[in-house]
């Protein structure tokens, strides 16, 4: 399960999203690649603000969230928003983004239930935010163009990945820790 959850750690999707955002601008593409740098950005801000206040503030025993998921909101943001534009050439936005962004969610948020680092509701939560950012890329974004010279990009983005499988962020403790020691999240650990 280690090895699974390892592709949907921020050191390998941060470094990823910013591949393929500088792909896309290098191909010409400079509206996807905006759109995919605010999308890939709120959704991985949005979780770190829902980390911040449940792990703070302590809110998350309400509907017994912990630390909501990351591995899952970046999977589906970022594997599931490529696939998603990708599956767009072929397939209405609804079932582009079911198909892309699905299985990727679906697949870390198992990881990472039976890694036991995530309750359901963790899970759960960050597979809507990812799927929300999916759906807001695939739909603004538009068509994707034709971008590059065949295979390249996707070998090196595919490159990219196992180079840097195995690298672990370590987020969750330095959350923690900002959590407990800044204002206004500290405020609610006393």
């Amino acid at each position: 399960m280690q090895f699974i959850t390892d592709f949907a750690d921020q050191a390998v999707l941060l470094p990823l999203a910013v591949l393929i955002g500088v792909g896309w601008v290098a191909g010409g593409w400079r509206r996807g690649a905006i759109i995919w740098a605010l999308c890939v950005g709120g959704v991985l801000g949005f979780m770190l603000v829902a980390k911040l206040i449940v792990l703070g503030c302590g809110f998350g025993h309400l509907w017994d969230i912990h630390s909501p998921s990351g591995h899952t909101a970046g999977a589906a943001m970022i594997y599931g928003g490529l696939a998603a534009i990708v599956l767009r050439r072929w397939v209405p936005l609804a079932p582009a983004v079911a198909l892309g962004a699905l299985p990727p969610a679906l697949l870390a948020a198992a990881t990472r239930l039976a890694l036991h680092v995530h309750t359901l509701s963790d899970v759960g939560c960050g597979a809507v935010v990812g799927l929300a950012g999916a759906l807001v890329f695939a739909r603004l974004a538009g068509a994707m163009p034709r971008i590059g010279r065949g295979f390249r990009p996707v070998l090196a983005a595919a490159l990219l990945m196992l180079l840097l499988h195995g690298h672990r962020a370590e987020a969750e403790p330095r959350i923690l820790w900002l959590a407990h020691h800044f204002w206004p999240f500290s405020a609610c650990a006393d």
